[in-house]
């Protein structure tokens, strides 16, 4: 029975709210893997290292024969689950490379009287596809605005409003800062963020504005892809100006029921930047539970930083001035500005 294989776009079209499953080892699938796919490995991390070491030492038949020891108690299971799991019959199975561990496992789920397709080339060419893919031209427009303006709070009101926005800080479950990692669950290894970012980016039209915050190119340890930083770095920037004491009310806001001691961790990394006095004046004032003096102190020193990385900025920056933090106001001047540019 010939197992059919479709090309990566074709296969990611066609396996939309199906069921995709990577049969590479777990570590495999950790580092990255199709977004929404799961992982029913042919073999686990040890099996893997086992039958790689016997490909070296003793050739591809020992490898292969011992392959097949490995999985043929497993069968029964493969096909039992994948059968329990779709819901028409329709399986879309990869590996790394489109070879013999997929091969193997969507004849064995056409035998059982599925339905399943492999994808040519595997996870190697999806990872050129995505690469690919962030290289292709888009017309973005930047949200900036210093820290505590609420640029988070204005994205979601303006996809409320049906305007096109990816929220680069939630894909990577950080907040972009020293306190970026509060109240986040843990970031995910690089693949499995630029392939979700590929994956909301894929869902937009792409004759229409994406709006996305304004980021340098490293979002805690996740690394926005090259093609698609070169192109923020020449997009046009609504950076929206909030008065400083609103923006102390914002951080206060958002950090009032985080543990202190998470606080006073964060203080400490940004030490150097802060200075001696002005890093001791911030332990003292969480001792105290003064936010407030917390958030001004360290506003200071983003602020610095922030103002300094936009002398160096070359592309078009457009101010717009507001006396709220109120994100349904900004979200609606912010939107009023994006008319005016298309």
């Amino acid at each position: 029975m010939t197992v059919s294989a479709l090309e990566v776009a074709d296969f990611l079209n066609k396996s939309k709210h199906e069921l995709i499953i990577d049969v590479r080892a777990p570590i495999e699938f950790f580092k990255g893997h199709v977004p929404y796919a799961i992982n029913i490995p042919l073999f686990e991390d040890s099996e893997r290292a086992e039958i790689g070491t016997l490909y070296k030492q003793q050739g591809k038949d020992t490898a292969v024969n011992r392959g097949l020891e490995i999985v043929s108690p497993k069968m029964t299971s493969f096909v039992n689950k994948v059968k329990a799991l779709s819901k028409n019959k329709k399986v879309f199975v990869y590996c790394f490379r489109g070879g013999m561990r997929s091969n193997s496992f969507a004849w064995l789920m056409n035998t059982s009287g599925l339905d399943a397709v492999i994808m040519k080339g595997g996870y190697k060419a999806f990872r050129n596809y995505v690469l690919d893919y962030f290289e292709q031209e888009r017309k973005i427009i930047l949200l900036g605005g210093k820290t505590g303006s609420g640029k988070t709070d204005i994205l979601k009101k303006l996809n409320e409003q049906n305007l096109q926005i990816v929220d680069l800080e939630g894909i990577a479950h950080h907040k972009g800062s020293a306190f970026g990692a509060i109240n986040e669950q843990k970031q995910n290894p690089q693949q499995v963020f630029e392939h979700q970012l590929y994956h909301q980016l894929s869902e937009l039209d792409s004759s229409q504005y994406v709006i996305l915050e304004d980021e340098s190119q490293t979002i805690g340890f996740n690394k926005l892809p090259h093609g698609l930083w070169q192109q923020m770095k020449q997009a046009p920037i609504v950076k929206i100006e909030i008065p400083f004491e609103l923006r102390v009310q914002k951080l206060v806001e958002d950090y009032t029921t985080v543990d202190i001691n998470a606080l006073k961790a964060c203080v400490e990394k940004i030490a150097q930047q802060l200075g001696t006095l002005n890093t001791k004046l911030c332990l003292q004032y969480l001792d105290d539970k003064n936010l407030s003096d917390v958030a001004r102190l360290s506003l200071l020193y983003y602020d610095r930083a922030y103002e300094f990385n936009y002398k160096n900025k070359k592309q078009p920056i457009i101010l717009l001035n507001s006396d709220t933090i109120d994100a349904t106001i900004n979200a609606q001047k912010v939107k009023q500005m994006i008319d005016t540019l298309n």
